[in-house]
């Protein structure tokens, strides 16, 4: 019995300690990713990657797993076999099922839950989904929106990175600003995940990356095929179709989808907006659960806009908060995209996921801000176009050993803009002189090295990103031929702190250093020291559930920038105003008060000012300090879905010293939607108490045609009013 005995012994340890690989799938074979499984005997735990998989220690035959996800039913499941493979049936969003992630980018499982609980259906929506995101369109709902975030007016896109399955959105040294973000070629209904994170701290993101990213993924297939039918006040009508091609395939799914809006919006002179939108999309899981994906798009929008108008003529009766001062403004824009990706696992420790793109752009726009500041006779408008071709690929391997993950991540963005024009117009079809002409190229390629060390509940993520960059420019208003370059590199270290107490507590310290670029333009003109300026950012944050159904996220953060950049329309020049400096606060709370009924609050505060300039006139212009989004959401309750919401935004700083203010305000919507089998009833509400409101604001200096001088002041585009709009969809 002595020799037998630590042979048993050792035999029982042996497997007690069993490690047990499985993978999880939902009901039509997609893989589930950040499932959470924990074993009730040993009390062991996993989540599953990419491809749905997981390994969990002290697991034998018999044990009990408990699996979850957001969005699915639990399931308890007998180990009976090594040949585990579970599949979760589609369930309500429960609250009380999430689980902390232990991950850098955690905090996507609050958008997740938003994106399900109230859905969207334009792209400026899927923007407002990011906490704290706020936007405002200024040039007839054709132009890319201007963005606020964490203290920062963005502009169109400058301190944010945007991008769709890969393919990069913001554009470099465009016509209309640096780093022009133009969303709207996306289909709401098409989008499955929105991945965000703010600041600077993640080695996979780059240029613009500065108060944050956001990434939007769309869906690998639909379970229906379905059209809609909305139609509103203001002439606003929109259609969406989006159509299963291959039903009843585990394994490869196609779908289509259309999009088509016009509108004529409040305005006076009327928008006579149109977009169309077509979306296609291959996916494909291979023998060894790899995907591949291939992604086809095309969108085309013209539209009128009555453009910013100055505060002056309204308080004097003039013209309405609706009317125009130059009523030719206006534009015409598309893109055209093609992108495949590749998720492929090379061992159960180690894959690879990759994409190529490409993108064929084009813009024209007209606008007016000064009037007849310039040319008192013929006026200030001006015209800016691109012609623009994209492509690029991203890479990354992904390596786990033992409990760390490491990635090392590589790629390639190149733009090529042929005749980027600004020219002085006059009634869009008369040029009065070209300002500026050329053809743009920009090469970044980049690598980055990102560690994810695993110390008992503490990760520890180092990481280092390297860029390099080559501008160039060719003049071709220059009266000899000849093409200006410059080079740089930038490094950009990273490290962050990620402590996981248990399931419902996290506490994390991020830190790293980002940066934004210039202007090709200015930068080979003006042998501009500042091509890559340094951006450094800190955040001290938690989450938590301190109930099953109660979750709360707060932060405290830091970001200093070494130049901020400010684009100047009428010049077709970018800028710099400047060091600056950034402290804020960030709450947000999710709470499900019953099985159908959600509630979300986010607040946001930023003191940023100036460095190197005095008390008094270190503002910075257009940058909020202060906003807040609440709002109740039902779901699948006996068929009613919908919810109401509000934002808020704060009175701003429009310049310097303060002395114009951009008024803030406060907004409520509301849309109520009814499910009788296969169709859909909703109705919808913006601005539910007709609030006059200006959506985006400028300290503007400008002219009318019968004034001696020019007067600087507010110039604003005016919120839509009461916005009644009704819809049908039917699904099969």
């Amino acid at each position: 019995m002595k020799l037998y005995s630590p042979i048993f012994f050792l035999f029982l340890i042996s497997t007690y300690a069993q490690t047990q690989k499985g993978l999880v799938r939902d009901s039509i074979g997609n893989p589930i990713e950040n499932a959470y499984i924990i074993n009730d005997n040993s009390q062991t735990h996993a989540h599953t990657n990419e491809f749905g998989s997981f390994t969990i220690d002290k697991t034998t035959i018999g044990d009990v797993l408990k699996v979850s996800s957001l969005g699915f039913k639990k399931k308890s499941y007998i180990l009976t076999s090594s040949d585990l493979i579970i599949v979760l049936d589609n369930g309500i969003y429960n609250l009380e099922g999430v689980v902390i992630q232990p991950k850098l980018n955690a905090m996507n499982v609050i958008s997740k839950m938003d994106l399900q609980t109230t859905p969207v259906n334009s792209s400026q929506e899927i923007l407002r989904k990011v906490p704290g995101l706020f936007i405002g369109q200024h040039a007839g709902g054709g132009k890319a929106e201007q963005l606020f975030l964490r203290g920062f007016d963005i502009d169109h896109g400058t301190d944010i990175a945007v991008s769709v399955d890969g393919i990069p959105v913001n554009m470099p040294s465009h016509a209309h600003g640096q780093g022009y973000a133009d969303l709207h070629f996306v289909i709401p209904e098409t989008v499955e995940k929105i991945d965000y994170g703010k600041g600077t701290y993640y080695a996979n993101k780059g240029d613009f990356a500065t108060a944050g990213y956001v990434d939007f993924k769309t869906r690998d297939r639909v379970e229906n095929s379905s059209v809609s039918i909305e139609a509103g006040q203001f002439n606003s009508f929109r259609t969406v179709g989006v159509f299963n091609l291959m039903d009843k395939n585990k394994h490869q799914n196609a779908y289509l989808a259309t999009e088509y809006i016009m509108t004529d919006g409040p305005f006076e002179t009327p928008q006579d907006f149109s977009r169309i939108n077509v979306f296609a999309k291959y996916t494909a899981i291979l023998a060894d659960n790899s995907k591949l994906s291939v992604i086809a798009s095309n969108f085309s929008s013209k539209w009128n806009a009555s453009g910013q108008i100055p505060q002056r003529l309204v308080d004097d009766g003039t013209i309405s908060r609706f009317g125009a001062v130059d009523a030719t403004e206006g534009g015409i824009t598309s893109r055209m995209n093609v992108n495949t990706s590749l998720l492929k696992r090379i061992d159960e420790n180690t894959f690879i996921k990759s994409n190529v793109f490409f993108s064929k752009y084009n813009f024209e726009l007209y606008s007016n801000f000064t009037f007849f500041l310039e040319d008192p006779i013929n006026g200030d408008q001006i015209r800016q176009k691109e012609n623009r071709t994209i492509y690029g690929f991203n890479s990354e391997l992904n390596k786990k050993i033992n409990n760390s993950v490491y990635q090392l991540g590589f790629g390639l963005r190149a733009d090529a803009t042929k005749d980027t024009e600004l020219s002085h117009t006059l009634g869009r079809y008369t040029t009065l002189e070209q300002l500026k002409l050329g053809d743009i190229n920009e090469t970044n390629i980049f690598a980055y090295l990102n560690a994810e060390l695993e110390l008992g509940n503490l990760k520890i993520n180092p990481a280092i990103r390297i860029d390099y960059f080559k501008l160039e420019y060719q003049d071709k208003l220059a009266a000899a031929f000849g093409s200006q370059s410059e080079i740089k590199m930038k490094f950009s270290p990273k490290l962050n702190f990620i402590y996981t107490a248990n399931n419902n507590v996290q506490f994390y310290l991020k830190s790293g250093l980002g940066f934004h670029s210039n202007d090709a333009r200015v930068v080979v003109t003006q042998k501009s020291k500042e091509i890559l300026p340094t951006a450094f950012g800190a955040d001290i944050g938690t989450i938590f559930k301190p109930f099953p159904k109660l979750l709360i996220n707060s932060a405290i953060w830091y970001l200093y920038l070494q130049q901020e950049f400010v684009y100047v329309g009428d010049a077709g020049i970018v800028e710099p105003s400047g060091k600056s400096q950034r402290l804020g606060f960030d709450l947000g709370l999710r709470y499900q008060l019953a099985s159908w009924l959600f509630a979300d609050f986010d607040s946001n505060y930023a003191h940023g000012r100036k460095i190197d300039e005095g008390n008094g006139q270190d503002y910075i212009p257009l940058a909020p300090s202060f906003t807040t989004t609440a709002g109740i959401s039902i779901t699948n309750l006996k068929g009613f879905s919908g919810g109401i919401h509000y934002r808020f935004l704060d009175d701003r700083p429009a310049n310097e010293d303060n002395s114009i203010v951009a008024k803030g305000y406060m907004i409520t919507d509301v849309n109520l939607n009814y499910e009788y089998q296969n169709i859909t009833f909703g109705i919808a509400v913006q601005n539910l108490f007709n609030t006059k409101w200006k959506e985006t604001q400028f300290a503007t200096e400008s002219r009318l045609q019968k004034e001696p001088n020019g007067v600087e002041e507010i110039h604003f585009t005016p919120g839509t009013p009461f916005f009644l709009k009704g819809k049908i969809a039917y699904k099969f």
